[in-house]
């Protein structure tokens, strides 16, 4: 049976905390992704038949190779999935199963929680079908280790099916893709494909060649303090000064009140004092016009501010972090139309929309290797009311094995 493990793979992948840390410098930002991949995925890897199985502790990749049994398919393509999970809870994590979905709400463990469909009708597309969710007191990490578990799931198929030709196939397993650092020290040359597909996707026949282009923008805000009393025309209100910028961005332009191919300024963080304060945002933008335009807005949001309080005391650091892969994948669109062919193939309606965000995708595109994102299944990732379809992750499973299959 081709899905024979991949539930209890999954299962056994999420338990384990893999949690990013972005006030980490170390790569990867936790010791707990390094012995997930060296402890959990290694030797699995091994026993399912990879070969060059790898840990690079440079840029904390796991890799792998599945040689081709073809002399016609002589394509080389890569499958990629990050270990690490979001800014949650992902401390004993303990999922539940909910077999053949009836509708209706969903109670989460024994919190005080539960996925209702009134708040989440994405629910209602998923009756009939086996449901994972989470026990309300962490978040799943089906981002992504439902992508990991279908890659694995798809080359214990092949190895254990020899008489399935297959091209080569090399398969990636990296750090801190949440944290927006994982692809940094992506090492392309050990990683030789024609192109490759991160499998990191939400919802079934999702297939995204577009992304954000992104930056991070931190912002320090120096007031002066003096007595309240005596403050008249001499204090100068630090966290005053941070509202005035925010106040200052066009009101329209954040992510709640955004979609499709608007971008937005988002604020991530506010903390400080009188004397002191600092903001921390994220900018996002699909063209590279109006996202190098919101960047100029920020500079001369704070070179008017700094004029008119007579000083320098609005500072900023802007730092580009991934642009649009568009910009690479348009060049040759094959790994979009082989997806895409294959989806149609298996009856899976293909679902060509940018990504409101970024994956390790974007940057290994600018790297060399056009890597577009495949569905791995999750849903409302990143909090306690994730869930993921089992049956969404077979058809992934499928798609794998029909791209690799494909001449």
């Amino acid at each position: 049976m081709i899905y024979e493990n991949l539930l209890e793979r999954f299962i056994k992948y999420v338990k384990v905390n893999t949690r990013s840390d972005a006030e980490s410098n170390s790569t990867p930002s936790t010791e707990s992704q390094r012995e997930f991949a060296l402890t959990v995925l290694k030797p699995e890897m091994e026993a399912i038949g990879l070969q060059d199985v790898h840990y690079n502790p440079v840029n904390g990749y796991l890799v792998g190779t599945l040689p081709a049994n073809s002399s016609t398919l002589t394509r080389k393509i890569g499958f990629i999935a990050h270990m690490d999970t979001a800014d949650f809870n992902a401390e004993a994590v303990n999922p539940q199963i909910i077999e053949n979905y009836q509708g209706g709400d969903i109670k989460l463990g024994q919190s005080a929680y539960s996925l209702l469909p009134e708040e989440f009708p994405n629910l209602n597309n998923y009756v009939g079908q086996t449901l994972i969710t989470t026990d309300g007191t962490t978040l799943l990490g089906a981002d992504d280790k439902s992508g990991i578990a279908e890659i694995m799931t798809a080359i214990e198929y092949l190895v254990s099916h020899p008489q399935m030709e297959h091209c080569e196939i090399k398969v990636a397993f990296g750090p801190d893709e949440e944290i927006g650092v994982g692809a940094d020290k992506f090492d392309v040359k050990d990683f030789e494909v024609d192109f490759a597909y991160t499998v990191d996707g939400g919802p079934l026949g999702e297939l995204q060649y577009e992304t954000f282009s992104a930056a991070g923008l931190e912002v320090t805000f120096l007031g002066r303090n003096v007595h309240p009393g005596t403050a008249k025309d001499q204090m100068i209100n630090a966290l005053q000064l941070a509202i005035d910028f925010h106040h200052q961005l066009p009101e329209t332009d954040r992510p709640e009140k955004t979609d499709g191919y608007q971008g937005f300024y988002h604020l991530m963080a506010l903390s400080g004092t009188v004397e002191e304060a600092h903001a921390s945002y994220i900018i996002r933008d699909f063209e590279e016009e109006s996202f190098e335009a919101r960047k100029e807005v920020i500079t001369n949001l704070v070179q008017s501010m700094n004029t008119q309080l007579r000083a320098d005391r609005v500072l900023i650091s802007l730092t580009d972090q991934y642009y649009n892969m568009k910009k690479v994948i348009e060049k040759d669109m094959t790994p979009v139309t082989l997806a895409k062919e294959v989806m149609e193939e298996l009856s899976i309606k293909p679902i060509i929309e940018p990504i409101r965000g970024g994956t390790d995708g974007s940057k290994i595109s600018f790297m060399g290797i056009p890597t577009p994102n495949i569905f791995a299944g999750g849903e409302n990732m990143h909090g306690r009311f994730e869930f993921v379809s089992l049956q969404t992750m077979e058809r992934a499973v499928d798609v794998i094995l029909g791209i690799v299959r494909k001449p």
